[in-house]
């Protein structure tokens, strides 16, 4: 008996948003399926939020829409809170190189990470497929029809001819997809405070964050308990008067001196803040500051796409989407490529990639327009039930490997590792309950062995 025949696999014409990692795998797993990509990158470098800039932007809250925007978000101190051998690509392991110039640290520093995206890309020739300095302004389909998008550049060009400097060449161009892959580190949230706006003192959020210099002697204020407000806190505590650390996700009563500092607190959140310059949390305290730094996280940001009000963004929840990829009424033809969080990214990029090329090329299937978004409400419906926050929507959390593995199936591919799932789980705890050392003090080895030992065999 002849086995079954596929069907015949379909290339396409797909236009790629943004050459960070997202972008990158994409373009690699997109190519490798047969489809014809271009990437548009609006820097001169692939790599995405881990091209550290040390200019910030002129306002420190990142309110003004008129304000010119830096894309990256990295403070110069930045290390990776994952070890490397979580961090890379399946295929691609992120594995320390014998040289010099590079950081062979378990948990390097961020140049380090662009580094191996740089090299990732020099790999897999993706660079050839790499429009730099050219900025999407305008996606959406063409009148109406979700097989074909418009997709409007503007391109950064030398005008010698007018003697004006720099210039702009626009494109307009058809595709038949557009992955989108732009990232969710560029658009700060800012925290809502009764009477912030009359407070003196400065705010900025730590999108605008570099160094500790400006803090000196200063009493500073963090709002939120994230990863870098836990980095950052401390290295302002080393140069400032003091740090007091908001944070929604302890008890209200909550006043602790940190370990390890004489000028560090933790308290609860901030219930208000006053013209006199005084700040009262809700354990009762009252703390005279001279900074607020709000580590309150971003909002995605699509200022480029015009679906007629199909995709929203409401409440920081992108939808409705289908497994956080495919709104399902566009789909396969538009596709959001990265938007999980609480992730351990990459592997995640990777497999919702090889799913948006194999669904793209005809060799994967999906259920019908009516049955994604029966599945969408249901899921709405289950994180409405469990009291879970909208802007939650795209926290994966304990859920991320499951969800890795789905993805998995339906690309007929292997799933997350075991050891990988192992080695994050004992990072986040070793995170927990030693903040300052666990970069560089960590007991497993015999993880790292099995990692090792599986690159060996895998690559």
């Amino acid at each position: 008996m002849p086995p079954p025949q596929l069907p015949p696999q379909i290339s396409c014409q797909v236009a790629v948003i943004g050459a960070g990692a997202a972008g990158l795998v994409a373009a690699r797993e997109l190519r490798r399926e047969g489809h014809d990509v271009v990437v548009f990158e609006r820097d001169n470098q692939v790599g995405g939020t881990w091209v550290y800039n040390p200019l910030v932007e002129h306002d420190p809250l990142s309110l003004d829409p008129t304000r010119h925007i830096i894309h990256s978000s990295l403070y110069s101190s930045l290390r990776t809170n994952l070890p490397r051998e979580v961090m890379g690509f399946k295929d691609y392991p992120f594995i320390a190189k014998k040289d010099k110039e590079r950081d062979q640290r378990r948990f390097p520093g961020h140049r380090e990470v662009l580094l191996y995206l740089q090299d990732f890309a020099s790999e897999f020739g993706i660079e050839e497929m790499v429009r730099f300095e050219t900025e999407v302004v305008h996606v959406r389909p063409v009148e109406d029809n979700i097989r074909k998008w418009k997709v409007r550049s503007k391109r950064k060009t030398i005008d010698n001819h007018r003697n004006i400097g720099f210039g702009f060449d626009v494109d307009e161009e058809i595709y038949d997809a557009v992955v989108i892959c732009n990232g969710h580190y560029t658009e700060p949230r800012i925290a809502q405070i009764p009477g912030i706006s009359s407070w003196p003192g400065k705010q900025m959020h730590s999108h605008n964050y570099r160094t500790p210099e400006g803090f000196q002697d200063q009493v500073v204020i963090l709002i939120g308990s994230s990863a870098s407000s836990v980095d950052i806190s401390r290295e302002i505590a080393g140069v400032a008067k003091e740090v007091h650390v908001a944070s929604r996700s302890v008890a209200d009563k909550t006043y602790q001196e940190q370990p390890g500092y004489d000028n560090m607190w933790l308290h609860s959140m901030i219930e208000s803040a006053h013209d006199d310059g005084s700040v009262v949390f809700r354990n009762g305290r009252v703390v005279l500051a001279d900074i607020i730094l709000h580590c309150t996280g971003y909002k995605y940001h699509f200022p480029f796409l015009d679906t007629n009000g199909i995709v929203t963004v409401d409440e920081n929840c992108v939808g409705p989407l289908y497994k956080h990829v495919f709104p399902p009424v566009l789909a396969p033809w538009l596709s959001f490529v990265g938007l999980p969080w609480k992730v351990v990214p990459s592997p995640l990029c990777e497999l919702q990639t090889k799913w948006i090329a194999g669904v793209l090329s005809g060799r994967t299937a999906l259920p019908s327009p009516e049955e994604m978004t029966e599945d969408v409400k249901a899921f709405y419906l289950t994180l409405e039930a469990s009291n879970i926050p909208k802007h939650y929507t795209h926290n994966l959390g304990g859920c991320q490997f499951e969800y890795d593995n789905w993805l998995a199936s339906q690309c007929g591919c292997p799933g997350i590792e075991e050891w990988r799932q192992q080695m994050y789980d004992t990072t986040s705890k070793s995170k927990r309950l030693r903040p300052e050392t666990y970069r560089d003090e960590w007991d497993d080895h015999s993880l790292v062995l099995e990692a090792y030992e599986y690159f060996k065999k895998d690559t």
